[in-house]
């Protein structure tokens, strides 16, 4: 019914490009299946400029049950130059994957990175991900779980409740507001607040027909904890002044405690604009629009020798993080360089996973490394 690649397919080796099948025959008629080592990699050295690595667990199930080792480097980490995954095995094992785990990897750590810029504009303010509409619905939960990856604080899109844990956030949109009409405002809020769950955080919408300080004090005076600010782009006009008005006006009706939430085409220029004035924002198209990182695969050692293309750094490799912050790269059989951490980590033996995927700790350790790093630092 969609244009969907189903899942048997990428599991199956037929989400690839068509000159990895042409590579099969090939070297099935020569009867050559050599072992390798292969990378993927961004950039061959470093260059100072970090990426957020996202998309492991899927590139790992793609690679279960194959007779292959690899190790990667942890979700979360963030690299700027150096192999992200390593992979050891016959070419023929993985040779028609190759399309569908530089996909997983290069999408998802797009998106986390741009979450990450998000985050880091405002490390302290409640960032949650709105961006499931501006993408196929069936990466969606791609997008949610690479922003909670990245430290967002929660997600809208109720699909993604199988990737993350935790609920779907959300209140109420313009269409809700709309369908009771001009001057009912009251009386969608009064039914929102009837009908839906207690749980569900009561931020009411503020901006449909009114001024946004006019709708935001009568939300405030039915007992609205929190109004959302969406003002269309061509409404808008000095929103900081919008917003700071809106909370004069609560402060002196004795509103102090409702706080201020934002959205619609919030930026990490536009957070650090308003994060002193604002609660908490929803972030969408600057993450779910992001350009996915331009990963390849590369042959790097053919039947235990170091092999690579004109161009690429032959010789099976290790990453290290140095004291410094930043990120060394040598091969692997080399010393490890004074005071560095080996970045790459066991992620298949003999086919099985044997890594864990945890979302929080790959969260912490993106908050960590982007603070060691001093990622996007304004």
């Amino acid at each position: 019914m969609f244009d969907i690649v189903p899942e048997s397919a990428i599991v199956e080796g037929r989400a690839t490009d068509a000159y990895f099948l042409r590579t099969e025959e090939t070297l099935e008629h020569a009867g050559r299946n050599p072992t390798v080592v292969a990378e993927v990699t961004r950039d061959q050295f470093p260059t100072g400029e970090f990426d957020c690595f996202a998309g492991l667990k899927d590139a790992a199930n793609l690679l279960a049950g194959y007779d292959l080792d690899a190790d990667a480097i942890p979700e979360g980490t963030l690299f700027d130059g150096g192999p992200v995954m390593r992979i050891e095995g016959p070419y023929l094992e993985f040779c028609r994957l190759e399309t569908a785990l530089l996909g997983f990897l290069s999408h998802a750590s797009g998106i986390a990175t741009a979450a990450l810029e998000a985050r880091r504009a405002a490390p302290d303010t409640s960032l949650l991900s709105f961006g499931a509409r501006h993408v196929h619905p069936s990466i969606g939960g791609v997008v949610d779980r690479s922003a909670m990856l990245a430290g967002l604080d929660g997600f809208s899109l109720v699909a993604a409740e199988a990737f993350v844990d935790g609920e779907a956030s959300g209140t109420m949109p313009h269409a809700l507001m709309i369908c009771f009409g001009h001057g009912n405002q009251e009386e969608a809020w009064r039914a929102f607040d009837e009908a839906v769950d207690e749980d569900v955080p009561r931020i009411a919408l503020c901006d449909t027909y009114d001024d946004e300080t006019d709708e935001a004090l009568r939300a405030a005076e039915l007992g609205f904890d929190s109004v959302r600010l969406d003002t269309t782009g061509s409404r808008r006009g000095d929103f900081r002044h919008i917003i700071k008005e809106t909370r004069w006006k609560l402060d002196a009706e004795g509103h102090e405690d409702v706080d201020i939430f934002v959205s619609g085409g919030i930026t990490p220029e536009t957070i650090r604009e308003l994060e002193d004035v604002v609660d908490g924002f929803g972030v969408g198209s600057h993450i779910s629009n992001a350009d996915p990182l331009d990963f390849a695969l590369d042959i790097v050692e053919i039947e235990g020798e170091p092999a690579a293309k004109k161009g690429k750094l032959s010789g099976k490799k290790e990453v290290y993080r140095t004291p410094d912050g930043g990120h060394h790269i040598g091969l692997a059989d080399e010393a490890s360089p004074a005071g560095g951490d080996p970045l790459m980590e066991p992620l298949i033996r003999d086919g099985d996973v044997v890594a864990e995927f945890d979302l929080d700790e790959a969260a912490e350790r993106a908050t960590a490394d982007a603070e060691r790093v001093g990622f996007r630092e304004a």
